[in-house]
C-alpha cells in the first residue's frame, strides 16, 4: 500500500475523530476540541497518512518538551484504520515522528497498552525499551500501559542502542 505522510490539517479533524470512536471507543477517545488543542500547540506535530486516492488512513502527533540544553519527546498518539493495519502505514507515522524527535534531540517517551503487541514490536523495531509499568492508565478500561524510552539518536539517525549493537558487531 502507498502511503503518502504530509502535516495534519484542521480539515482531518472530523475524520480522525471518526478513526478515535472506532479505535479507542473504551479508552476516551479524542473529541474534535482535543485535536484542535494539538494541532494549535506550538510545541507539537502532528502527521496524517494518506492513501494513493487521499483518504486520511492514520494520523499521529509528538510533542517535543524540555529545554535547548535538555531536550525530549512525548509520542501523543498513533492511530491507523484497521484497513490500513499491517500495511506500513503505522511505521510511515512513526518515522514522520522519529525524524521531528531526532532534529529536536533528546530521548522519546511513549506509552503503550500492555496488550498491544503489535505496536510494542513496532516500536521495539524502532529502539525503544520499556522503562515501566503504569497500571491502571488507560480510562475508563482501566488497562495498563508499559512506558517506554528511545535513546537519542546518534549522528548516524539510529538510536544510541541499536548503533552501539552494530559497532560490537564489526
Amino acid at each position: 500500500m502507498t502511503v503518502r505522510v504530509e502535516a495534519l490539517t484542521d480539515a482531518d479533524i472530523a475524520r480522525c475523530v471518526a478513526l478515535e470512536q472506532l479505535l479507542f471507543a473504551g479508552d476516551d477517545p479524542w473529541t474534535a476540541t482535543a485535536f484542535r488543542s494539538e494541532l494549535a500547540s506550538p510545541h507539537t506535530h502532528y502527521f496524517a497518512a494518506r492513501g494513493a486516492d487521499g483518504n486520511l488512513l492514520g494520523y499521529a502527533g509528538i510533542a517535543l518538551l524540555g529545554t535547548a540544553a535538555d531536550p525530549e519527546s512525548e509520542v501523543h498518539t498513533i492511530a491507523v484504520d484497521p484497513v490500513g493495519q499491517r500495511s506500513g502505514t503505522g511505521t510511515a507515522l512513526l518515522s514522520a515522528l522519529l525524524a521531528e524527535a531526532d532534529r529536536h534531540g533528546g530521548p522519546v517517551f511513549l506509552e503503550v497498552r500492555t496488550d498491544n503487541e503489535p505496536a510494542i514490536t513496532l516500536y521495539g523495531k524502532h529502539g525503544f525499551e520499556p522503562l515501566g509499568l503504569r497500571k491502571r492508565y488507560y480510562q475508563p478500561s482501566g488497562a495498563d500501559a508499559y512506558t517506554m524510552r528511545r535513546l537519542p539518536a546518534t549522528h548516524d539517525g539510529r538510536p544510541a542502542a541499536h548503533a552501539q549493537e552494530g559497532n560490537l558487531a564489526t
